[in-house]
């Protein structure tokens, strides 16, 4: 009897889970049975690890064969277990030595040729091994760079199970042909799955100042404000005005101001990426804030997550640490918009399903633009507007209240003047000098709130604001007055707070003052409090 066992492992949402392939011959008429709760997709690997080893000069054993899955529990699936089943397989045949493997964990599908294909998903499986303490992994030649952002961690990338199978038997390595430059590279496939990424990446090269840029935006003093202030302290921003007045060019252009990522957000939105199929072979590692700009048809599932089985990332996780753009906002069901609650609040979203329940991150800074009325023209003086008032009641309100009281900052974006059209006032500021700003406040808060589970403003509970941080004497007597009139409600007192403190940053203040926490309830309500709609360093 022989019995090998090798390690792999399977993916619950963007979480991993070590699973132990395990081995068994025995006596008796010639069977392969796989058991462990496995998927149609990892039940066919049967038949492709059979043909990978006869094609790599290996010989099948003609024994009865059982490959166990462990912990039986989990549900698994996908193709990223065929590596480790052809090697427990070699080692209960003993064409290589079980010891060699029993620590090692192998990720990566068998092709009938004994090529070894990319998989999704490597960079959260890696981090899943090194978290249960394994130090060796084997994946794919084509993800190596990928699972090497994992610190700790020995990759070996491999092209074929020749090659493996060489590399544990001590052998002499066998070279594999090349891919011929200009020709596509047929292993790339599994990687990017078609139609995934519609409607994410807006990739914005920092390094050669592509992609959109803030100075393109005509006028929109105000609308500009807006979109530093949410930027400086990861507030959500609703745009709302007639059409062509600039709210989709100011969604598009936020990336550019936010600050890069760090290495544990980098990783945090690589590792979604990966899982989605949206993430480049050539930049195994994101570092700017992704951008995810779904339609406005898009149903509930696709938004939160779900999908058959176990549920898959949505927009608001392919949105994490970065933006996400809801164009067209009262257009969106009604179900699918109350849904972004949770996550708004917490910063992760839970989705529950026949499958199995996941936690997907879901920490992103949410744009939401609107139009006045169904045809757009109701703010527009002279231009017609036909809507009853209680179509433009109706269609105001799909933006329900409990979400709209989780949005910091409501700016009307006003149409544009003739002269900031044509270019008689002056190009505003670009997306670098915004930036600059940007990323000071962002350390002046940062430098506050050491020490804190926090790093940003609109993620310090309010209570901590009143207490811990305090604004100038005085200061806050405009936003108890609103209060008292029903106009905030104490989550909006609270939001109000921190807007306020993030203006401070931007200003270069200790602490809010009067100004401050005026100008972050102009931005909230929309009601002149007599300040200019300035931020950062012009006031």
């Amino acid at each position: 009897m022989g019995f090998a066992r090798a390690c792999s492992v399977a993916l619950v949402g963007v979480e991993g889970v070590v699973v132990e392939v395990q081995a068994d011959l025995e006596p008796g008429v010639a069977a392969f049975t796989l058991v462990g709760l496995p998927d149609k997709s990892l039940v066919e690997s049967r038949d492709r690890v059979r043909a990978a080893v006869v094609n790599s000069g290996g010989e099948w054993p003609q024994k009865k064969l059982t490959v166990g899955l462990s912990p039986a529990s989990v549900p698994k699936g996908g193709s990223g277990f065929d590596l480790a089943v052809a090697c427990a397989v070699l080692g209960a045949a003993e064409r290589i030595d079980p010891r060699q493997i029993a620590d090692l964990v192998l990720i990566g599908e068998l092709g009938l040729d004994g090529r070894v294909r990319p998989v999704r998903g490597v960079l959260p499986a890696v981090l899943a091994a090194a978290e249960a303490g394994y130090e060796h992994v084997v994946v794919p030649e084509q993800t190596a760079g990928e699972a090497a952002l994992v610190p700790g961690v020995s990759v070996l990338g491999v092209r074929s199970l020749r090659q493996l199978i060489a590399v544990l038997a001590d052998e002499p390595v066998p070279d594999e042909e090349p891919v011929e430059p200009g020709r596509p590279d047929a292993m790339l496939a599994g990687l990017l799955v078609p139609g995934a990424g519609v409607g994410t990446g807006l990739a914005v090269d920092r390094a050669h100042g592509d992609g959109p840029d803030l100075a393109d935006v005509a006028g929109q003093h105000a609308a500009r404000t807006g979109l530093e202030v949410a930027a400086a302290g990861g507030h959500h921003l609703l745009l709302s005005g007639p059409p062509g007045a600039g709210k989709t060019m100011l969604a598009e252009r936020l990336p550019a101001v936010l600050p890069p990522l760090s290495r544990r957000e980098s990783l945090e939105v690589t590792a979604v990426h990966s899982v989605a199929g949206i993430l480049p072979p050539s930049e195994p590692l994101v570092r700017t804030p992704p951008y995810c700009a779904p339609h406005h048809s898009a149903t509930m599932q696709a938004l939160v997550g779900g999908g058959n089985g176990l549920p898959k990332p949505g927009a608001v996780s392919l949105a994490h640490r970065g933006v996400l753009f809801l164009d067209e906002a009262p257009e969106f069901s009604g179900k699918a918009l109350d849904a972004l609650r949770q996550p708004l609040e917490s910063g992760h979203v839970v989705v529950a399903r026949s499958g199995g329940v996941v936690r997907l991150p879901a920490r992103f800074l949410m744009v939401l633009a609107a139009n006045p009325c169904p045809c757009g023209r109701h703010t527009l003086h002279g231009a017609g507007c036909e809507c009853p008032a209680s179509l433009i009641r109706r269609y105001q309100a799909r933006l329900s209240g409990p979400l709209l009281d989780r949005v910091d900052l409501r700016i009307e974006v006003e149409p544009v003047s003739r002269s900031d059209l044509l270019g008689q006032g002056g190009r505003g500021e670009s997306s670098a000098t915004v930036a600059d700003r940007v990323l000071e406040a962002r350390q002046r808060a940062a430098a506050r709130l050491d020490g804190t589970p926090w790093t940003v403003n609109s993620e310090v509970p309010g209570h901590e604001l009143r207490t811990r941080w305090t604004v100038a004497p005085g200061a806050l007597g405009a936003a108890e007055r609103d209060v008292e009139r029903g106009l905030l409600t104490a989550r909006g007192l609270d939001r109000v707070l921190r807007v306020a403190w993030t203006i401070a940053d931007l200003a270069g203040h200790d602490r809010p003052e009067a100004q401050d926490v005026a100008l972050a309830l102009e931005l909230r309500t929309g009601i002149s409090r007599g300040v200019p709609a300035v931020a950062g360093a012009a006031r």
